[in-house]
C-alpha cells in the first residue's frame, strides 16, 4: 500500500505538471473525446498536446505491455491514474475502438509482428478503427455473414458488404469478419482479417437514422486485396476471436449507455436529471416539485449508480488480466433498458419543449435530447440484439437447455 501511495503522489505530480491547463474539467465518454487518426481535428492545441503526453507516458493505454507503448501499469496502478484525473477533472486523452475494442483482442490473439505493428499506432491515436461484422442479411445471425475472401497467393480477394459500420467515413482500418470456406457449419470458414480503408475497392456510404443524423454506414468491399499477414488468429477460426471481441464491445457499450454517454449541458452531474427536473417542473420543499417524476429521477439515479459500480468491477478485473464472459451480455440488457428509460423520461421532464425538430423557439439541449431519445431506440439492436444477449445468459449463465 505504502508503494501505492506513494505511485499515487508521483502520479499527481507529474499530471499537475503536464497536463494543459485547456484540459480541465473537459468530459468525454466512451463515445465522445478525440478518436485519433489520420483525418481528426483537434479542437484546441491543448486538446493535441494532452494526447501526445500522455502517449509518450503511454497513459493512452495505462495497463497495455510498455514493449508496445503501453504503461506497463498494474491494474490498481491503473486505478489511481484514472482516480487522480478525475480528480484533477481531466477527460481521458484518447478514446475509440482501438483501445476498447481492437487493441485488447490483438494482445490476446496477434502475433508478434501484429502487435508491433498496430499496438503502438493506437496508443499514439495515430489509427482509428472501425468494426466489420453486420451484414444486410447477417445482423443478430451473424455467422451467416456472406462477405467472401478468395485465397489468391499471398493475398486474399474480398467482395461483400457490411452494414452499421460506426464511423467508417472517418476510420483508417477497420478489422473485419469474412467467409474463406462456405463448405461446413457456418460458425466456420469465418476469418479474422485486418483491411485498410484507403485500399482500392473500400467504399463508404454514410446512414441516416431516424434522429437526424448517424454514425452508421454500409462499407463495401469490390475485390479487395488483402495481404494473408493482415489475419488475425488462424484462417477459418474468425469465430473464437470475433466472440472475444464482442466481449470488450458490450462492456463498453454497457458503459457509454449506463449513464458515461448523458450529456450534462454544464448541470452538477450528480444530480442531473433533479437539476433539469426542477428546472422545467418547478421546486417544492427543496426537492422536485412532481411526486411521479421525483421517484422516477431518483430510482433511475440509483440504478445508474449501481450499474457504473458494477461495471467498474468488470473493468478491474479486465487490468488484472480476466476476460470478459457472460457478463458483458447482461451489462448490454441492462445498460441499454436504462439508457432508454432515461431519455424517455427526460422528455417527459421537457414536455412540449421536447416537441421540436429545429427552428426558433427551441433551446438547443431540447433537440438534442429529442433526437438522442429518437437514436436511443436502437440501443436494442446495436452491439448484440437484447434477445441475442438473453440467449447468451439463458445458455452460458443459467445452464438452460438450447
Amino acid at each position: 500500500m505504502s508503494d501505492l501511495e506513494s505511485f499515487r503522489q508521483q502520479t499527481r505530480s507529474w499530471l499537475e505538471a503536464n497536463a494543459p491547463k485547456g484540459m480541465l474539467g473537459i468530459s468525454t465518454t466512451e463515445l465522445t473525446g478525440v478518436w485519433g487518426g489520420k483525418k481528426w481535428t483537434f479542437s484546441s492545441e491543448d486538446e493535441k498536446n494532452w494526447l501526445e503526453v500522455m502517449a509518450e507516458k503511454g497513459w493512452t493505454a495505462p495497463t497495455w505491455p510498455a514493449e508496445f507503448g503501453g504503461g506497463g501499469l498494474s491494474g490498481a496502478e491503473a486505478k489511481v491514474l484514472a482516480q487522480e484525473m478525475r480528480a484533477l477533472e481531466l477527460p481521458p486523452p484518447l478514446i475509440g475502438f482501438g483501445l476498447t475494442m481492437i487493441g485488447p483482442t490483438l494482445l490476446r490473439f496477434g502475433n508478434e509482428e501484429q502487435k508491433k505493428e498496430h499496438i503502438p499506432k493506437i496508443v499514439r491515436g495515430e489509427i482509428r478503427w472501425c468494426q466489420g461484422y453486420s451484414e444486410p442479411g447477417a445482423g443478430s445471425d451473424l455467422a451467416s455473414l456472406q462477405t467472401r475472401a478468395e485465397r489468391e497467393g499471398d493475398h486474399f480477394v474480398i467482395n461483400g458488404t457490411k452494414v452499421w459500420t460506426s464511423y467508417a467515413d472517418e476510420a483508417d482500418w477497420i478489422f473485419a469478419l469474412v467467409r474463406n470456406d462456405a463448405s461446413g457449419i457456418k460458425q466456420e470458414g469465418i476469418t479474422f482479417l485486418l483491411i485498410d480503408m484507403d485500399d482500392p475497392g473500400v467504399a463508404v456510404s454514410p446512414i441516416l437514422l431516424i434522429s437526424g443524423k448517424s454514425p452508421f454506414c454500409e462499407t463495401h468491399f469490390t475485390d479487395v486485396r488483402v495481404p494473408v499477414t493482415n489475419v488475425i488468429g488462424e484462417i477459418g477460426a474468425g469465430w473464437t476471436v470475433a466472440k472475444a471481441l464482442l466481449g470488450h464491445e458490450r462492456t463498453m457499450i454497457a458503459d457509454t449507455f449506463g449513464g458515461a454517454g448523458l450529456k450534462t449541458r454544464g448541470i452538477s452531474k450528480r444530480s442531473f436529471l433533479s437539476d433539469l427536473a426542477v428546472e422545467h417542473l418547478g421546486e417544492a420543499h427543496g426537492r422536485v416539485a412532481d411526486g411521479v417524476i421525483r421517484n422516477d429521477v431518483t430510482q433511475i439515479e440509483m440504478d445508474s449508480r449501481a450499474f457504473a459500480l458494477t461495471v467498474q468491477r468488470t473493468k478491474d478485473a479486465a487490468k488484472a488480466g480476466q476476460q470478459p464472459g457472460a457478463e458483458s451480455s447482461m451489462f448490454k440488457i441492462y445498460g441499454t433498458e436504462l439508457n432508454q428509460r432515461r431519455y424517455e423520461l427526460m422528455v417527459r421532464i421537457l414536455g412540449p419543449d421536447a416537441l421540436g425538430w429545429e427552428g426558433p423557439g427551441f433551446e438547443e439541449f431540447a433537440l438534442d435530447t429529442t433526437r438522442e431519445w429518437l437514436r436511443s431506440r436502437g440501443n436494442s439492436i446495436e452491439g448484440g440484439t437484447s434477445e441475442v444477449q438473453l440467449n447468451i445468459i439463458a445458455k452460458r449463465v443459467l445452464g438452460l437447455p438450447a
